[in-house]
C-alpha cells in the first residue's frame, strides 16, 4: 500500500457518519494526517486551527451549508477543495466550482478514483505554490491578522470578525473586503487601481474617490486616532499599506 508524507493534512467535512469514519480510516491508512467534522461551523473553527492542504467537502451539512462553507473557507484559504456530493445536478456543480471548488466527486464514487484526484489536487496546489514562490515572493495566507498587539488589530478571516482596540467592530462587506485586501498583503503597497479592481471590479479602476471615501471610513472605525493612522496608512501618490503582522504564525 502505498503511503505519503504523513505532514499532508486533509479535512474531511462530511454529514454521513458511515462516509466520515471510511473516509479517515482509508486516508489514515495512506499516511495522510486527517481531521473529520459534520458540522459545517465546527469545519470554519477547525479549518483555521488545522490548516489543511486539502478538504474533501460534502454539501449537505447541519448548521452551515457546503456552499457556504467554502465561500467563507475561500476568503482566507486556497487550499484544494474536492466536492464529494450526492448531487449531481449541473446548476449544483457550477455553483460550488465558481465558489472556488477544484473538484468535484459524485457519490456513491470508488476509493480509487478518490485517491487519485487527491494526488491531482495536491500536486497541482504543489506547483502553484512553486509558480508563486519563485515569481512572487511566496505571500504566506494566514486565518488571522494581527497587529499591535492584544489592543491592536485583529481580523479574523476564518470568522469575519474584526476588532480593533479590544472591542469588535462592525464594517460593511465592501469596507470588510477593503480591508482583508490589504490584511491578506500586509507590508506591501497596493496602488490605488490594483484596490479598486480587487475590490470594486475592472470598471471602477479609475474611481479613486470611491477608495478614498472608504478609507476614511474605515479608519474612523478601527485607529486610535484617524488623524494619526497607525493601520491603514498611504504612500502618498501610490497608494494604502497595512503593517506586517506581529508574527509569522497567527
Amino acid at each position: 500500500m502505498a503511503t505519503v508524507d504523513k505532514k499532508v493534512r486533509i479535512l474531511c467535512v462530511e454529514d454521513d457518519p458511515q462516509m466520515r469514519t471510511f473516509l479517515l480510516a482509508q486516508l489514515k491508512a495512506r499516511g495522510f494526517q486527517t481531521q473529520a467534522v459534520r458540522d459545517g461551523a465546527q469545519a470554519i473553527d477547525l479549518a483555521a486551527i488545522f490548516q489543511p492542504q486539502l478538504v474533501l467537502l460534502d454539501l449537505s451539512l447541519p448548521s452551515l451549508d457546503g456552499l457556504t462553507f467554502l465561500r467563507r473557507l475561500r476568503e482566507w484559504s486556497s487550499a484544494p477543495v474536492i466536492v464529494l456530493s450526492a448531487h449531481d445536478e449541473e446548476p449544483v456543480k457550477i455553483k460550488a466550482l465558481d465558489l472556488g471548488a477544484d473538484d468535484y466527486l459524485t457519490k456513491p464514487f470508488s476509493l480509487n478514483e478518490l485517491l487519485a484526484r487527491v494526488r491531482v489536487a495536491l500536486r497541482r496546489a504543489e506547483e502553484t505554490a512553486r509558480l508563486r514562490n519563485s515569481v512572487m515572493g511566496g505571500e504566506a495566507q494566514r486565518p488571522s491578522y494581527r497587529c499591535g498587539g492584544e489592543g491592536g488589530l485583529l481580523v479574523d478571516f476564518a470568522h469575519r470578525v474584526v476588532r480593533s482596540g479590544g472591542r469588535e467592530v462592525h464594517l460593511t462587506p465592501t469596507e470588510y473586503d477593503l480591508l482583508c485586501e490589504l490584511t491578506r498583503h500586509a507590508g506591501k503597497v497596493l496602488t490605488h487601481r490594483e484596490l479598486l479592481q480587487r475590490v470594486w471590479g475592472p470598471d471602477y479602476s479609475r474611481e479613486n474617490t470611491y477608495l478614498r471615501t472608504f478609507v476614511r471610513h474605515l479608519r474612523r472605525k478601527l485607529e486610535p486616532d484617524p488623524s494619526q493612522p497607525r493601520f491603514l496608512r498611504n504612500e502618498l501618490g501610490v497608494g494604502y499599506f497595512v503593517p506586517p503582522p506581529d508574527t509569522e504564525e497567527l
